[in-house]
């Protein structure tokens, strides 16, 4: 078998990596928006609102990971941070900023894109506690 792969997902030194990618993103993120805003209150309640994705659970767990995965994917905020720096709109970079900075958090905790076979079920692992 090959050592590098988990019949669970990501594990290993690619586990790893992709874990430092994510704290990567939270730090690239949160120096860019130290550089742009000046209202940590923002940061804070975007942050926070961009877990209410998890609400499309209450719908079953093919709803809540098409929910979860469309706020957990990084090609909506990096397009919204481009559209940000080309109008020039500094509200839409400061949107996107945080919302890089969320996905990467999720993504150094191990926090993955989601399957539906449930929430703990993500590209880089389980989750949550063993069945």
């Amino acid at each position: 078998m090959n050592e590098g792969l988990a019949s669970d997902g990501v594990s290993g030194i690619p586990r790893l990596l992709l874990r430092l990618e994510g704290l990567a993103l939270l730090l690239a993120a949160g120096l860019l928006y130290q550089r742009v805003a000046d209202s940590w209150w923002l940061f804070a309640i975007l942050f926070l609102a961009l877990d209410l994705g998890m609400l499309g659970y209450l719908a079953g767990p093919r709803i809540g990971a098409i929910a979860y995965n469309a706020t957990h994917t990084l090609f909506v905020p990096v397009a919204l941070a481009i559209l940000g720096l080309v109008l020039p709109a500094l509200l839409l970079l400061q949107i996107a900023l945080v919302w890089i900075a969320h996905i990467g958090v999720d993504r150094a905790l191990g926090m993955g894109l989601k399957y539906e076979a449930g929430f703990g079920f993500t590209h880089l692992g389980r989750i949550g506690r063993a069945p």
